[in-house]
């Protein structure tokens, strides 16, 4: 087996093990540990040895007897791991799948939203914390630190290993719905740092919404969050060049969009739309759908995509759903229309001087004419973004401004300098 293969079934594998850890022992953060030593010593026993005929079992078993080691304070755990390995397999490992549970506790509300993101990553996701830490452009130490102070707070929580009912159970899902969305976020558009995305983090993301969806496959949002992950990866592809550089949506060749993810993600979207109720996360795969469903550009459904911006916006307001808005509703009445629209966000602090609102607009100045406007705002957003492969589009946006009309780098617009 592959060093690859080797790590996908570790990292399938790590959430299970600590689940059923965690259910026997309730000592989340001593679990956590033992899993991840487990999992270290797979990494450097399997492939010299082989993967053994139970390797949920063979975890499990290491992983116990390291947390044991750890309350009686014995200092020879190494000694013992080698023999744990050659021993009989318990007979009471459970078939049971306890991913959910583990993440409902990663999504406690007693964490902030990063560390509920961190946690996630590190027990259900596998992630290493220095494989986090860079993830984030953290210091691993600060980032150890937050998982530390995550794990500390669950346990003075007084958190029990189980699905909470009811509403309470309807609300951790919400965030835990987020978490994922979140980190598919960050991992599709990176939010700082030389690449634009970070596959890694998309797939993963993508990976344990699968598991979430296979446990609550009834759910019309979590299999929308499903089918938006689904359809908008599938363009992964597509986005940049090969010299990693940015490439808008209505530029790209639909070509290399995979079709397989297409088509499971329309599937989803079919099933999500069906249900009794209606989410965010059903309305932004069926606006993504709608994206997969043209196969030129100009041939976008773009009144329907503003519909569906529309009921979002009113279920869900969001400044960022009202922006996407605007860009739908250029496509349907004309850039000066759009530009109204952007112009409600103006007071709203949570947009003040964001690189999206400002591109947006230099976007939308440029198909009015106003060139000089649009090379202002170009050059705002470029300065505005910490993704360095967004600064660099949005400047050549700027610079292809500035070969249009000259003129513009003459003027005594005030944005319009070269600092």
């Amino acid at each position: 087996m592959t060093a690859p293969r080797f790590e996908d079934l570790l990292r399938e594998l790590t959430p299970q093990v600590l689940g059923t850890l965690v259910r026997r022992h309730g000592q989340f953060e001593g679990c956590e540990d033992a899993v991840q030593e487990a999992v270290l010593a797979a990494a450097v026993q399997w492939p010299a040895e082989g993967v053994p005929d139970n390797p949920r079992g063979w975890l499990l078993t290491v992983a116990s007897r390291r947390l044991v080691d750890q309350a009686r304070s014995d200092r020879a755990r190494r000694a013992r791991e080698s023999a744990a390995a050659t021993e009989v397999v318990p007979e009471d490992v459970p078939d049971t799948d306890d991913t959910l549970v583990l993440l409902f506790l990663c999504c406690h509300p007693a964490l902030t939203a990063a560390s509920q993101t961190a946690l996630t990553l590190r027990a259900v996701g596998g992630l290493t914390t220095a494989e986090i830490a860079r993830a984030f452009l953290v210091p691993e130490a600060t980032m150890a630190a937050r998982i530390s102070r995550a794990k500390q707070r669950i346990r003075a929580a007084g958190s029990s290993f189980a699905l909470p009912d009811g509403a309470e159970r309807e609300e951790r899902l919400r965030v835990v719905l987020h978490v994922l969305y979140l980190i598919f976020n960050e991992g599709y558009t990176a939010s700082s740092g030389s690449a634009l995305h970070r596959a890694d983090l998309a797939r993963e993301a993508i990976r344990l919404t699968r598991r979430v969806h296979a446990q609550l496959p009834a759910d019309d949002e979590v299999t929308g969050l499903l089918a938006l992950m689904l359809l908008t990866h599938a363009r992964s592809r597509a986005r940049t060049t090969t010299a990693g550089d940015l490439v808008p949506l209505d530029e790209q060749d639909r070509g290399a969009w995979d079709r397989g993810l297409i088509e499971e993600g329309t599937e989803l979207v079919k099933a999500a739309l069906a249900g009794p109720t209606l989410g965010p996360y059903q309305l932004q795969a069926a606006i993504a759908a709608t994206h997969a469903d043209a196969g030129k550009a100009e041939e976008t459904d773009w009144r329907q995509v503003h519909a569906l911006y529309l009921i979002l916006e009113r279920i869900a307001p969001n400044p960022m759903v009202t922006l996407n808005r605007a860009v739908a509703l250029a496509e349907t009445e004309g850039p000066p229309a759009g530009l109204a629209l952007l112009s409600a966000l103006d007071a709203d602090q949570r947009m003040a001087g964001h690189h999206r609102l400002l591109s947006v607009r230099a976007h939308l100045l440029e198909k009015t004419g106003d060139l000089a406007g649009a090379y202002a705002h170009y050059r705002r957003a470029a300065k505005a973004t910490a993704s360095i492969a967004e600064q660099r589009f949005l400047e050549s946006r700027a610079e292809r401004v500035a070969r249009c009309a000259p003129e513009v780098l003459r003027s005594d617009h005030p944005e319009t300098g070269h600092g």
